[in-house]
Order: structure tokens, then C-alpha cells, then sequence
């Protein structure tokens, strides 16, 4: 009885619903494969000007990456770089210090500097409608700076209370005094800031010939990444010619760590400069004891690694290391950062699917193969670096021989 009365509404129901048109299935978004590319063009003057741009995007970061860092001082000027980079925001020959305060707050962009052993980089992130206003800043602090004596003065305290704080970070401190050993009597081995003695004695002469020296247009790439135009960055056509993925863990060796607890914090690291760089692991641990633990089961992993790593290990980091990559590109500051670094580095810019492409093609035996040439070759440079009570910390013969002797 409930089946038939049930089977008639339904029937009614249709017969009903065919008397009106009948309305479109609603159906799914679906993802719009938009190819974006990149678009770089060397004007006249040696500058290029690089742009990726997404065509809805409503905002945008610009930039000026500079091909010069504290690896393009000297012992006498070593931190010029950084302090320059803290004179920017002090006023220009055209606009003071308020009214550049002033001119950013108004777009309500965000304005942004920052200086590494090889690149000096300013930057702005704006509404796309004022790319050009934000270029024109950037343009005009490059440019224009004014270098006030007294306002080198006062930023001196400034830098020198930045000091101490950097001095306070245990981690910074450390792959200081790493490129230090790693890098002794060459430029990599000076810190980014200077000692303080130079914070001290930086004179404006100092900062002019910095700017004179290494702001010229053939050490620079202007980016614009979102939604900026290419046309829209021509405007440094008139420059006078007189700018890595997190700590990934070896999930075998990190296991022994946590397991063994050797260490409060474990992580590896590469980081990568023009022409070399420093690859190894970073950690923290209360128990001195721990060390000699430690040192054996890395370097146990290390040999391994270069003897014997599995088709699965090799797999799975090359997913995590797809990840770290592709993901750290996520927004327009993100990608001009990309855009800029690339090309300051080598001229070209790898896209994302470039690189995925390139850590697929990675085997076992390219893990072996480089393995074997930097971390056993006998003229492989070995670099250790502390803070803290060194009691338990292991001396460069004594890792040698160790290398030497789980190897042969």
C-alpha cells in the first residue's frame, strides 16, 4: 500500500515537472589551465626587466634584484651592503623621509628591503593600479638616496642593537661562524651585517662607492610578478649605467635521532651560492654526551647514502623536495623573489614544471654519484661550526677518519 501511494506521487510529480523547462544541471567548476610564462626583455642600457603576470590578479610585487652583496665588499667595508640597505628608507633627493613614509602608506603597499651574502634586494607589494607609482619609489630610493650624514649616525645604534639581537640567535650564529670556516680569508666568510668596529667607522664616502660600484644597471633584474604589465616597469629604461626549500630530514637518520633522543632539533641543509655552496646538518642538543652518537650515525647514513640508498628513499624525497619547492611559490612576492634570484644567479629562470621535471629525472645512481664526489673525495673541504659548551664536539681529524674508515 505505502510502495503503490509512494509510486503515484512520484508519477504525479514527474508528469508535473515535465510541463516546465527544464533547468540546466549544475555542474562543477572546473581548474583554468592558464599558461603562464615569462617574459624578460635587456634594455639598451644593460637592465633587464623580467614580468609574469596573472592576468585577474589586483595586486602585484615589484622589485630590483642587485647582483652585489656583502660578498662584493672588503674587510675594511665589509657590512657597506647592509647598512645601505638601511639608509633606504631615509629619504631621497626628492622625497624626504616622511613623505616617502607618506607616498607608500598611501597605497597602502608594503615597502621592503633586505640584503644576503650576493643579492640586495628592494621590493614593494601594491594594488596592481599602482605598479607604477611603486616603481617610481623604488626608482627613486635606488637612485636618489640622500645619505644624510646625521641620519648615518643615528642608524648606526640602530644596526649595532640588530647585532646583538642576531647575536642572541643561536642558529644565525652558528652558520656565521660555519662560512667562516668553511670560506677563511674570502669574501663568503664575512657576516651579511660587518663587525662592529666597521658598523662604527662606515663613512658616506663608503656607501657612494658601494652604490657607484655595484647599482648599475647591468647588475640588475626588474621583476614584477601578479598583476603587472610588462610595459608597465619601462620606466627604468633611463637608468644611468654611470639585484632556497626548507631543511628536509633523512627520514631513516631522523628516526635514530628522535628514537635515540641524540639531539633536541635535527635538520639538513643546502645552501646554494653562484659559484659553490654548504651542504650538511644543523642541530641542537642539551646532552654533550649525545655527540659522539650522533657524529657516528650521520656519517653511517652519509655512507650509505653513498654506497647503497633505496628506490623508495630516493622517491619520497624527491616528492617532499617537489613540494617544498613548488609550494614555497605560493603568491606574487613568492614568485618575483623566484623570478629575481634566477636570473641574478644564472640568467634564466627555471619554471615550476622545469624543475619538477628536473627532480624526476634524478636516479640512485645520481644520489651515489655526487655523494661519493663531495662527501668522500679526499680534497672535500670538511667545515664544523659551535656554539655553546664544546666538550663533546668531535675535531675535523677525528671526522676525517671516521669518513675515512666507514668508507674502505
Amino acid at each position: 500500500m505505502v510502495t503503490s501511494t509512494l509510486s503515484a506521487s512520484l508519477g504525479r510529480a514527474l508528469r508535473s515537472a515535465a510541463r516546465y523547462p527544464r533547468r540546466p544541471l549544475r555542474s562543477f567548476a572546473t581548474v583554468a589551465h592558464n599558461q603562464l610564462s615569462l617574459q624578460t626583455t635587456t634594455l639598451p642600457n644593460g637592465l633587464t626587466v623580467a614580468t609574469e603576470t596573472h592576468p585577474h590578479a589586483q595586486t602585484a610585487t615589484v622589485g630590483v634584484w642587485i647582483d652585489a652583496g656583502s660578498r662584493a665588499e672588503t674587510d675594511a667595508t665589509n657590512g657597506t651592503a647592509h647598512f645601505l640597505e638601511h639608509m633606504a628608507f631615509k629619504g631621497t633627493n626628492r622625497r624626504s623621509q616622511h613623505q616617502l613614509e607618506l607616498s607608500v602608506e598611501s597605497l597602502g603597499a608594503h615597502l621592503n628591503a633586505y640584503t644576503s651574502r650576493e643579492q640586495t634586494v628592494y621590493y614593494a607589494k601594491c594594488f596592481s593600479k599602482d605598479v607604477g607609482t611603486s616603481v617610481d619609489i623604488i626608482s627613486d630610493i635606488l637612485q636618489n638616496s640622500k645619505l644624510d650624514p646625521a641620519a648615518i649616525e643615528r642608524e648606526r645604534d640602530v644596526i649595532l642593537r640588530e647585532q646583538q639581537e642576531v647575536d642572541k640567535q643561536m642558529e644565525e650564529v652558528v652558520f656565521d661562524h660555519l662560512h667562516a670556516v668553511a670560506f677563511q680569508g674570502q669574501p663568503l666568510g664575512r657576516t651579511i651585517l660587518g663587525p662592529k668596529a666597521n658598523i662604527l667607522s662606515i663613512k658616506r664616502d663608503d656607501l657612494v662607492s658601494y652604490i657607484k660600484t655595484n647599482y648599475t644597471a647591468d647588475r640588475m633584474v626588474l621583476v614584477g610578478a601578479g598583476g603587472v604589465e610588462h610595459e608597465q616597469l619601462s620606466i627604468f629604461g633611463n637608468w644611468d649605467r654611470s639585484l632556497g626549500a626548507q631543511g628536509l630530514m633523512s627520514s631513516r637518520l631522523s628516526h635514530i635521532i628522535s628514537s635515540n633522543q641524540l639531539a633536541n632539533s635535527y635538520m639538513s641543509f643546502s645552501t646554494s651560492y653562484s659559484d659553490t655552496g654548504l651542504w650538511g646538518i644543523y642541530l641542537v642538543t642539551e646532552n654533550l654526551m649525545n655527540m659522539d652518537d650522533m657524529t657516528h650515525f650521520t656519517l653511517k647514513e652519509w655512507t650509505r647514502m653513498s654506497i647503497a640508498p633505496t628506490e623508495v628513499e630516493v622517491e619520497r624525497a624527491k616528492s617532499q623536495l617537489k613540494a617544498s619547492l613548488l609550494l614555497s611559490l605560493d603568491g606574487t612576492t613568492a614568485i618575483a623573489e623566484d623570478i629575481g634570484r634566477q636570473l641574478v644567479t644564472s640568467g634564466r629562470r627555471m619554471t615550476p614544471k622545469q624543475i619538477e621535471f628536473a627532480v624526476d629525472a634524478v636516479t640512485v645512481d645520481d644520489i651515489k654519484r655526487v655523494a661519493q664526489k663531495y662527501l668522500w673525495d679526499k680534497d672535500a673541504s670538511i667545515a664544523i661550526a659551535a656554539v655553546g659548551p664544546l666538550d663533546g664536539l668531535l675535531d675535523y681529524n677525528r671526522i676525517r677518519a671516521d669518513m675515512s674508515s666507514l668508507l674502505y
